[in-house]
């Protein structure tokens, strides 16, 4: 290993927390940049029929693709494109109908501001969001948001830190803003986020994980005892449902219910399902999302439903099965 520097006489929490009494203090600041313009650029997006294409270079590019990411995610379809691959044929990804929104804290960017005679001469609108008001991006833009910061902290005032802390937030305001605007619902967030767990929540149904056809421990009503376990012991699922003729639902056996039984000495040669089981059972429609039939369960305290359509059985849904869909 190469030499090691020894730590200077300082205290970690006490810069650490310097850090954060430092950006608060700029994030107040921030407020009075969420002004006309702010509702301006909000307007523009929301009416925007194409993308709203996020710019920015170093740690505002940075910055860039998280609000992009964030805008995507919230309904406001949006994109990051690196302005210096832009220069070499990016470009061509972005059409009349976007939006760009360029981002840079001295508002000085070269190689943003060598695209935008590209952008005006496509009549692309350009909302610039810089530290400087008076700088060149700031006056190229038809809409300019101010994310000026009285200073970084970073003691050498060269890390972008507070800078970088107040873009970001900026973003965040544009993306709710929008959100709200938009009625954004948590189905629609749960659409863009279907791998996460509140997409599997809000958009896995009962029908997409149950058991069906064979794969359902199933007796009739005039079975015995004896072929009811049969049936529990070739499906695993440690309960049978009883059915009638047609498919109707007549009842349910469960591990429960033959504990239960042993305790009774019933004979299980002779005696008939119908007689031990517990009728009816609890039922569920197939198109209930599956996070609501697994508070079914949870109030019940119960590790499986039927699943029913008019009285008849369809499939029958297990707690590991909501283990397995990651619903739990």
């Amino acid at each position: 290993m190469g030499f090691q520097p020894e730590p200077k006489n300082i205290n970690f929490i006490d810069a650490g927390k310097k850090v954060l009494r430092i950006e608060r203090e700029c994030l107040e600041q921030l407020e009075e940049f969420i002004n006309q313009e702010f509702a301006i650029a909000c307007e523009m997006m929301f009416h925007c029929s194409g993308k709203v294409v996020v710019m920015g270079m170093g740690k505002s590019g940075h910055i860039g693709r998280k609000i992009a990411a964030t805008l995507a995610s919230t309904g406001t379809p949006a994109f990051f494109v690196h302005p210096g691959e832009a220069s070499h044929g990016d470009l061509g990804m972005i059409s009349p109908n976007d939006i760009v929104l360029a981002i840079s804290n001295s508002g000085e960017s070269q190689e943003i501001l060598s695209l935008i005679p590209v952008i005006k001469r496509l009549a692309i609108p350009l909302l610039c969001m810089t530290g400087r008001p008076e700088s060149t991006m700031a006056r190229a833009a038809q809409v300019h948001l101010c994310i000026k910061v009285p200073f970084e902290a970073c003691p050498l005032g060269l890390a972008p830190t507070s800078s970088t802390t107040a873009t970001l937030v900026m973003g965040d305001a544009l993306a709710v803003a929008l959100l709200e605007a938009k009625g954004f619902t948590q189905e629609d967030f749960a659409l863009s986020h279907p791998g996460g767990a509140l997409g599997r929540k809000l958009l896995l149904h009962v029908s997409d994980i149950m058991h069906s056809g064979g794969e359902v421990p199933t007796v009739t009503e005039h079975a015995s005892l004896r072929d009811a376990l049969f049936e529990i012991t070739r499906k695993k699922m440690g309960m049978t449902v009883i059915v009638q003729a047609e498919g109707q639902i007549a009842g349910i056996f469960t591990d429960g219910d033959l504990r239960r039984v042993i305790d009774m000495n019933i004979d299980l040669q002779s005696t008939p399902i119908a007689q031990v089981m517990t009728h009816g059972g609890i039922r569920v429609p197939p198109q209930i999302l599956a996070v609501d039939a697994l508070n079914i369960m949870q109030q019940k305290n119960i590790t499986s439903l039927l699943v029913e359509e008019q009285g008849k059985l369809i499939g029958v849904v297990h707690l590991h099965d909501m283990l397995r869909a990651g619903v739990v």
